[in-house]
């Protein structure tokens, strides 16, 4: 299933569903789209005119195999941002349901407010932003902090927790 957002909005999206998983959280394109929505509005300056964007909604099993043929890590991973060389397509967001379920159950978070993290995450990559030193995932915890603060969901950075993977990830 794929639909396409209002022509008005700051970043036009696509969505696809690739997995009968994702049934289990209804909302997800909503959450997908207002997470978007926020997130482009954060950073408007680093959005470009007429900006696109394709979000697909996938299982562990996808995001395993695109993890090992594009990142050479054989393993799922919660979220997958596929940069686009030019044009008004930023790129390609990937996320995994059955790794967005237990990350939410091992913090404590809703399903639907991990969903925003992950979108927003994505997202960022996609518009510049990184984590590969303390120094980006600072900036970039705080942008998404601010976001997640803007739709009141609280700060997943506070225990110190930052994106899994991350040469400075902390516990």
């Amino acid at each position: 299933m794929s639909e396409r957002q209002d022509e008005d909005e700051a970043i036009q999206t696509d969505i696809a569903v690739l997995s009968d998983l994702w049934d289990g959280l209804a909302e997800a394109e909503d959450v997908v789209r207002t997470a978007v929505r926020a997130a482009a509005a954060h950073v408007a300056g680093r959005v470009p005119a007429d900006a696109e964007l394709s979000i697909a909604l996938a299982d562990d099993a996808t995001v395993r195999n695109l993890n090992r043929d594009y990142r050479a890590k054989d393993k799922p991973t919660n979220v997958l941002s596929f940069p686009a060389p030019h044009g008004p397509l930023l790129g390609d967001v990937v996320i995994a349901y059955e790794t967005l379920q237990r990350e939410a159950v091992e913090e404590g978070v809703a399903p639907r407010d991990h969903l925003v993290l992950l979108t927003v995450h994505g997202l960022l990559h996609l518009l510049g932003y990184d984590h590969l030193t303390e120094p980006e995932a600072l900036e970039m915890e705080a942008i998404e902090t601010a976001i997640l603060a803007g739709l009141g969901i609280k700060d997943p950075h506070a225990a110190g927790r930052m994106m899994p993977e991350g040469p400075d990830a902390r516990p």
